[in-house]
């Protein structure tokens, strides 16, 4: 069965995956499945369609991709955001081989694109989107400075505390007393 890939901008967890699946079974659309970032259907959409869910998903903050460029950009985002936030995370892993292979693309050509297109490197998206997991960890008060350390792959809790009072001004201990009210939604990272 052939598959038709619709890609999905700002569609960054599980619960932005559920609500693009109610909103294509609301407007009678079955996918084969929805990924972080990708939709896949067994036929393409017909234009009215696609014009319906575009507008749909705009009204709850996603919007269809229609260039390459930006598709390319929003599975290089959804790789990186799904490698630390799912549960069983490796990332112990070479992230340029970690994107080249995934993303059938030489490593330059990606950083190069996304760097021009975001604005930012690939490792520092990479790098705040591991301060917000850290940030996470820390509201949640579950785990200790080095147990997180551990779990997000850094050398050290020396290490983890200075990147994370560079990027956010604040010592992690001083995050963890202060709270939630500092994070941000992955789409804003």
């Amino acid at each position: 069965m052939e598959e038709f890939k619709l890609y999905i901008k700002n569609m960054v967890c599980r619960r932005c995956m559920m609500a693009v699946e109610r909103l294509l079974h609301d407007q009678g659309i079955e996918p084969l499945s929805v990924g972080l970032g990708v939709i896949s259907l067994p036929r393409p959409l017909t234009p009215q369609e696609r014009t319906t869910l575009d507008r749909s998903l705009r009204e709850v903050g996603f919007e269809l991709i229609d260039g390459r460029r930006e598709r390319l950009i929003e599975q290089v985002k959804s790789l990186i955001i799904e490698l630390i936030h799912n549960e069983n995370n490796d990332l112990k892993v070479n992230l340029s081989n970690y994107l080249s292979s995934h993303l059938h693309h030489d490593y330059n050509y990606i950083s190069s694109l996304f760097s021009e297109v975001e604005g930012i490197t690939i490792e520092k998206y990479f790098i705040h989107q591991k301060i917000e997991r850290v940030k996470e960890l820390l509201v949640y008060d579950e785990l200790s400075l080095g147990e997180i350390a551990a779990l997000l792959n850094y050398s050290s809790v020396a290490h983890l505390s200075a990147q994370f009072k560079k990027v956010t001004g604040l010592t992690p201990s001083h995050f963890r007393t202060i709270g939630a009210g500092r994070r941000r939604p992955l789409d804003e990272v």
